[in-house]
């Protein structure tokens, strides 16, 4: 699907044919919107490819005058009862007179720019245009971290009542979430430093300072996941320990009461045997009882000191 978008009394519209300075936004599409692309736009099939390549990793590439700059991007999608983050690359293409965003699905950090939700982004200063999509890409990444800090703090609460399986899927979701948002995040900081040198895209003064805000948004997300994924692990890891540890104390008592129960078992078994002169008070029919108890009290005595309880 390919719509067309245009800064009008600022902010982005949608237009219905395509103008000379307008946003070019390609969202899944087929082969015959594919080709109208390469034909009409003149981009090169190498980094068309390359920007509908779901396994892309962010980068910047320039060929016959067209730049093309990848960058992942935070997604979030509900899966069940569950809330999973995610990251998708999407491709910026830098043309003579447009900029065209290509991308295999919907997502909210261009759904906001489509839907008028950003102001004061003209879409006719491309390198302003494009700056601005990747501010919201950072601000997107911030604002997912915060929710992913929430819900682990949610569900360690949880745990620390009662250890569930729910409970422990839902922070291996979080800590893989944690990943892909700090491996992605890494890489599209790297690809931002790039963009900096000048090389491949031409920075204004006002651009300048606008891709450093975008620079230190990213830097501030990059320490955020890795402080989040490092008091993941460790809580993970602690709770392990903790379900290990309560099975070790479960079986530790179980095999204390074996102990206790087999007493009885024990003695009742010897005065039960036809044994030649008999055993000792084996005509008083209390006495196996409470030799038994005897022992039983003796033996959990020791047990107790022995902290087995």
């Amino acid at each position: 699907m390919i719509n067309y978008y245009k800064t009008i009394n600022d902010r982005i519209e949608e237009i219905k044919n395509y103008e000379e300075g307008c946003w070019v936004n390609c969202v899944a599409p087929d082969e015959d919107e594919v080709q109208y692309l390469l034909d009409f736009f003149n981009i090169p099939p190498e980094l068309l490819r390359s920007a509908l390549d779901e396994e892309e990793s962010s980068h910047i590439d320039s060929e016959d005058g067209t730049t093309l700059i990848i960058i992942d991007i935070p997604m979030v999608e509900k899966v069940s009862k569950n809330i999973t983050y995610s990251t998708m690359p999407i491709g910026i293409l830098f043309t003579d007179k447009n900029v065209i965003t290509v991308s295999l699905r919907e997502n909210t950090v261009l759904s906001e720019f489509s839907e008028g939700v950003v102001r004061n982004v003209v879409t006719k200063y491309k390198t302003h245009f494009v700056l601005h999509i990747m501010l919201r890409m950072a601000t997107k990444y911030l604002q997912y971290l915060k929710q992913i800090d929430k819900i682990s703090n949610r569900i360690e609460r949880e745990l620390r009542r009662s250890a569930k399986n729910k409970d422990l899927n839902q922070l291996l979701d979080i800590e893989k979430s944690l990943v892909y948002f700090s491996s992605s995040l890494k890489s599209d900081e790297i690809t931002l430093e790039k963009i900096m040198r000048g090389r491949h895209i031409k920075l204004y003064e006002e651009d300048q300072d606008l891709l450093e805000d975008v620079l230190i948004e990213v830097k501030q997300a990059v320490d955020m996941a890795g402080t989040y994924l490092n008091i993941l692990t460790g809580t993970m890891d602690v709770f392990a320990s903790i379900i290990s540890n309560n099975l070790n104390t479960v079986m530790k008592i179980q095999a204390s009461l074996t102990l206790l129960v087999s007493v009885p078992t024990v003695i009742s078994g010897i005065y039960g045997m036809n044994i030649v002169g008999g055993l000792p008070f084996d005509q008083v029919w209390w006495f196996p009882i409470i030799f038994s108890l005897i022992l039983m009290i003796i033996m959990y005595l020791i047990l107790k000191k022995k902290d087995m309880f």
